[in-house]
């Protein structure tokens, strides 16, 4: 004889949209958003870019208004890339007081005051004339310490500019040492560091090299960069090296494809985990919403979502001030 007990119905949680908000799991908030800009030296206007429909390369005034509207719709933070007009290989105008990316952290500074986190991306490629995120030697690899040299340097002037967390992105070991001890030297021992701990050597990365104009001009960045059929161990060495450096906050990048990456850091370190909704993650949605194949809002929405619920505590995307406004 079998035990008579209420049939259970899951469901009854589900009968309408108020009950499902009161008992929803995952909570996003505009203050979780991280909104990446693009600043290019020499333009009159904003420039589109072309394979992220409704992201732009900023002039001074356009990046200010952005900043602004970012604010206003409680977006968390701001992350500045640069674009220079002269590039060469040792990256000079990327620590340049009057350099195009400290120009943009002083006006977004000044534009937003306290109301936003204003952030900057720590790292070379988009500054160096052959698209590599470091100094190269004669045969073409990327110098690992020389290149810690200039991200220490880069570091100081983005701050010194206004930029009130730095986030190495160049993926060198010992990045975050180089730049907590070069801070700390400098006066600056209060400021973040935001470590880029997981970042793969991915295909998704395709759009954002027109926006920063920053694709290498031989070879690619798979010395640096993870491997994206590593081990989830390799990640978890990286996250613990850059903590014992002085990380004050670490992140994974791409976020969707590596939801398992993010869910291993939520358990593994006791820091703020951001994410970072990459270009090809955004430009995947723009292009299919455009032909009429999904549900834009919907699809946007649900991978945020997703990406929050693996254990994200904060989401760089493009879509922040959009996703800000309607939250």
């Amino acid at each position: 004889m079998s035990a008579q007990f209420p049939v259970a119905r899951p469901r009854r949680l589900r009968r309408d949209p108020a009950l499902r908000r009161m008992v929803a799991g995952t909570r996003l908030h505009a203050a979780d958003l991280i909104l990446p800009m693009f600043a290019k030296e020499g333009i009159t206007e904003p420039q589109p870019v072309a394979s992220m429909p409704g992201v732009y390369q900023h002039t001074r005034d356009s990046l200010r208004k952005a900043a602004h509207d970012a604010a206003e719709a409680g977006v968390g933070g701001v992350i500045l890339f640069g674009i220079p007009a002269v590039k060469d290989a040792r990256g000079s105008a990327a620590d340049d007081p009057d350099g195009v990316l400290q120009v943009a952290l002083r006006d977004v500074a000044a534009e937003v005051g306290d109301s936003i986190v204003v952030m900057a991306d720590t790292c070379l490629d988009e500054f160096t004339d052959n698209g590599h995120c470091g100094i190269l030697t004669p045969s073409g690899d990327v110098d690992n310490d020389l290149t810690l040299e200039r991200y220490a340097s880069i570091a100081v002037a983005q701050v010194e500019a206004g930029s009130q967390v730095v986030a190495p992105s160049g993926m060198m070991d010992g990045q975050v040492g180089a730049i907590r001890s070069a801070l700390d030297a400098a006066g600056h021992g209060g400021v973040p560091i935001l470590a880029y701990s997981a970042k793969y050597a991915s295909a998704f990365f395709g759009p954002f090299r027109d926006a920063a104009e920053c694709a290498p001009q031989f070879g690619d960045r798979s010395t640096h960069q993870q491997d994206p059929a590593g081990p989830l161990r390799e990640a978890l060495r990286e996250v613990r090296l850059d903590l014992a450096e002085g990380a004050d906050m670490v992140m994974v990048k791409p976020a969707l494809a590596y939801l398992d990456v993010i869910a291993q850091f939520r358990a593994e370190v006791d820091v703020p985990v951001a994410a970072y909704q990459v270009s090809g993650e955004y430009a995947m949605v723009e292009a299919a919403a455009a032909n009429g194949w999904v549900d834009r809002e919907r699809m946007i929405m649900e991978s945020l979502v997703a990406i929050k619920r693996a254990g994200a505590d904060m989401i760089l995307t493009y879509w922040a001030t959009e996703v800000a406004r309607r939250l």
